[in-house]
């Protein structure tokens, strides 16, 4: 059945249709909500608040066709409201590749995963928020934009500032470059 059709069943109260229309997305929640929250328990603490959160309020829910973004940007939100009560920086989480990619340098791609990791540690939620999804989870940024609640221009802002802060964190660290021996002086 098409996903219209599984949330005007889940609408009428089906668990069924509910917990289908869940299953398709609860890794790609879970994923962004680790990236958002840099923690495993608190990120499965937030997707667990956003799935209540979808199911007492899908009867509210306007655009059925818009059902993903709208539980993207629950899992969001219930990210961030997270980060708020907290008020203490979390513990870093390792990320997990969504699709695991045929590397043959093992070491060069965990170097890379640990400097983009160092680069998000660095930011903001709500900055992390905007780059785990559009990168990290391939949303197009004005989808983006619609499942966190934000104009699409601000979207853009917090990317833009997002990408500068990373960068600015990457070239802060640049590993040591070997000098070049040439006739047998160091250049």
């Amino acid at each position: 059945m098409d996903q219209r059709g599984l949330v005007e069943r889940a609408r009428q109260g089906e668990h069924d249709a509910f917990a289908s229309l869940v299953d398709v997305h609860l890794a790609r929640l879970d994923a962004a909500a680790r990236l958002i929250l840099r923690d495993p328990e608190l990120a499965r603490d937030a997707v667990q608040e956003a799935l209540i959160r979808a199911w007492r309020d899908l009867p509210g829910l306007r655009d059925p066709d818009r059902f993903e973004a709208w539980l993207h940007r629950l899992a969001v939100n219930a990210c961030l409201d997270l980060v708020r009560r907290r008020k203490r920086r979390v513990i870093e989480v390792e990320l997990m590749p969504i699709d695991s990619p045929s590397t043959s340098d093992v070491a060069g791609a965990l170097a890379d995963r640990q400097l983009l990791d160092e680069a998000l540690a660095g930011l903001t939620p709500s900055h992390r928020a905007v780059v785990a999804l559009h990168y990290l989870l391939g949303m197009p940024l004005p989808d983006v934009a619609r499942s966190l609640g934000i104009p699409h221009g601000t979207a853009k802002s917090r990317l833009h500032y997002a990408l500068g802060a990373m960068r600015a964190t990457v070239i802060e660290d640049p590993e040591p470059i070997p000098a070049a021996v040439v006739g047998g002086h160091v250049a």
